[in-house]
């Protein structure tokens, strides 16, 4: 009976009915009472008659139903702070260690093939407006609030554990996660967790959290604070929209049909001819299809095409690698190597209106870009133009449209976020999280994390068996409110330069 209750007796508490499956891995069960205790696993000794549990398996204890566990272990705020008795240095520490001393964030422990659900919330934690949505989240798990408000608090939870600590066991997340969606808690032919696609647990959360955030109020035209128009934080600041045209080719009777199309996600499939993320995002805007003609009274042949008609502040992008082979069973996996952008323009896929809306901040953007290269070629700017503390935080220009809170007003995107996969089937292999933070970039590799530079990001593109990126997030490009001011003032020069000319021309024309 590989599932039972057992009782763990830790100091003076008793804690009944802990379920234990000698299917797991052991960091499972220490998970559980890591949410019991507050004790991290890798500072428990359980012990049964005088054995100690190993870390890694059951062999040495014999478990039955009912049986009770002494459990030893401190939580790490009631351990005294002892000097060290020697430095220890960089190259001789541990991952974990490694983390610490870097004051790298948090990692989270893989429970058995839950890498891609560890992979998905890092890379979600990098949109500061979700995390904050998920602090003011007052909710707490409860059947009347459903799948979506347990989905919801458990995400809060976990973010809110994940401060000033090396890893985090997310056994209370992966439990929610089992509940709402049963098929993720599919078991293998040897018991444990089998593993699941990232972008369907990318997909689920996201639309968990478009049930319960709110949204953030926007300013009216009176300067005060107004409802949003839009439902919830994730169509806020996720969500764009697209602006359809459906024309039947066979017939130039027949009107165009014109619609509007919502999405929380862009898709770019990857074909023989697709080399370049952009390329793939255009190939999904002209469709070719067959519908029944009413005019026609018959099936007929038609063209979709689509533009984007609302940016969101971030923008996620699935590299659509995997599918269904039947023969085999299974999901196989396109590594073909697709190259993707650290700076994304997104001009040429939005409609005309939305590109004249654009166009004011682009041209700042552009007047930026241009000052920025001529101070480079002037060496007595270099001081002024060298780059400031990453760790400062710098004031910015808003990066929505003033009526539109959580859009993106200039079409320009910055990598933030990239999720991985190695390996050749969607269920199986391995997820990883790689994230830009304030001091550079990070890869999550469940509870190891390690700064790597941004070379290694531009990698992530496929072609082998190394990690392939299969979900990207991209942010909103923010221009610093200094420099928005340079460009003015250097405008507002160039203006004055250009009216005072013809003057000075034409007082020399009087004296001759």
């Amino acid at each position: 009976m590989p599932s039972f209750t057992v009782k763990v007796k830790w100091g003076k508490e008793l804690f009944k009915d802990v379920e234990l499956n000698t299917d797991e891995e052991p960091v499972v069960f220490r998970a559980q009472l890591f949410a019991l205790t507050g004790v991290q696993p890798d500072r428990q000794k359980i012990m049964l008659k005088g054995m100690t549990l190993k870390p890694d398996s059951w062999d040495n204890v014999k478990l039955k139903d009912g049986i009770t566990l002494l459990m030893m272990g401190s939580k790490e705020e009631d351990i005294a702070q002892v000097p060290a008795e020697r430095t220890k240095f960089v190259e001789d520490m541990t991952d974990s260690e490694l983390a610490t001393a870097l004051e790298m964030p948090a990692g989270l422990t893989n429970l058995g093939n839950t890498c891609y659900m560890n992979a998905t919330v890092q890379c979600l934690k990098s949109v500061p407006e979700l995390a904050e949505g998920l602090k003011q989240f007052k909710s707490n798990y409860g059947a009347e609030g459903g799948y979506a408000q347990a989905v919801t608090s458990a995400l809060r939870d976990l973010y809110s554990s994940m401060e000033n600590v090396a890893s985090v066991p997310p056994i209370i997340m992966l439990n929610v996660l089992h509940t709402a969606f049963p098929r993720f808690a599919e078991r293998g032919e040897q018991g444990g967790f089998q593993q699941q696609d990232a972008n369907e647990c990318w997909t689920e959360l996201v639309r968990m959290l478009q049930e319960k955030l709110k949204p953030r109020q926007e300013q009216g035209p009176d300067g005060q604070m107004v409802p949003s128009k839009y439902g919830s934080l994730i169509d806020q600041y996720f969500g764009g929209v697209f602006s359809s045209e459906l024309k039947c080719v066979e017939s130039d009777e027949e009107p165009v049909t014109r619609s509007t199309e919502k999405f929380l996600q862009l898709s770019c499939f990857i074909s023989q001819d697709v080399k370049y993320l952009h390329t793939g995002l255009k190939l999904r805007l002209q469709e070719q299809l067959t519908k029944r003609s009413a005019l026609l009274d018959r099936d007929a042949a038609y063209s979709k095409t689509s533009r984007i008609s609302r940016l969101p502040a971030y923008l996620t992008v699935q590299l659509v690698r995997f599918f269904y082979k039947e023969k085999e069973g299974v999901n196989a996996k396109i590594l073909k190597d697709v190259k993707f952008p650290m700076l994304l323009d997104v001009y040429e896929l939005c409609s005309e209106e939305l590109q004249q809306k654009l166009l004011p901040m682009r041209t700042h953007f552009k007047a930026w870009e241009d000052l920025k290269a001529e101070e480079a070629r002037v060496p007595a700017n270099k001081a002024a133009t060298a780059p400031a503390d990453k760790k400062e935080e710098v004031a910015c220009v808003p990066f929505s449209f003033e009526d539109d809170m959580g859009s993106n007003n200039s079409g320009f995107y910055e990598l933030q976020a990239v999720l991985t996969h190695q390996g050749r089937s969607s269920s199986s292999g391995h997820y990883v999280g790689w994230v830009k933070l304030a001091t550079g970039w990070v890869k999550f590799d469940d509870d190891t994390v390690t700064p790597v530079e941004e070379a290694d990001i531009l990698k992530l593109s496929g072609g082998g068996d190394w990690h392939c990126a299969y979900v990207l997030l991209y942010g909103p490009r923010r221009l610093p409110v200094e420099a928005l001011e340079k460009v003015k003032a250097a405008a507002a020069a160039a203006a004055t330069t250009a009216t005072a000319a013809p003057s000075g021309d034409s007082g020399e024309k009087m004296e001759q």
